[in-house]
């Protein structure tokens, strides 16, 4: 496999993985199979994104650092600090504002922690 086809291949990857990660992320918490796994998921999403993002920015998403050095490998340039926005952006063919994005996806991201929060010790007072 040449180079550049070896990039494009994870390029596909990236998005294939980071977009079911996302959706896990959001909705892990509504099935009670999936709610222990939800809860690690969204701890450790939660964790980069103010860990490390005291070092790199807040909001650091290593999938996202790694994906960047593919899109750059690729020829891509001008890449946000957002995976989200990057994808809105090319979706609707808005410029969405960074702010708002990073401020709805942290919304999301906290409700998201509560929900499954919640869920898990609700569950654990409730046999299955």
């Amino acid at each position: 496999m040449t180079q550049p086809a070896l990039y494009q291949l994870l390029d596909v990857l990236f998005v294939a993985f980071h977009t079911s990660l996302v959706c896990f992320n959001m909705l892990g918490w509504a099935w009670r199979r999936t709610r222990r796994l939800h809860l690690l998921t969204i701890g450790a999403t939660l964790l980069f994104w103010f860990g490390a993002g005291m070092a790199y920015g807040w909001g650091y998403c290593p999938l996202t650092d790694w994906h960047w050095d593919v899109k750059r490998a690729l020829g891509e340039t001008g890449l946000p600090a957002s995976w989200i926005k990057y994808h809105l952006d090319a979706v609707t063919g808005i410029d969405w504002n960074a702010t708002l994005v990073d401020a709805v996806v942290m919304a999301s991201g906290l409700v998201a922690l509560g929900l499954s929060v919640a869920l898990n010790l609700r569950d654990r007072r409730t046999p299955g």
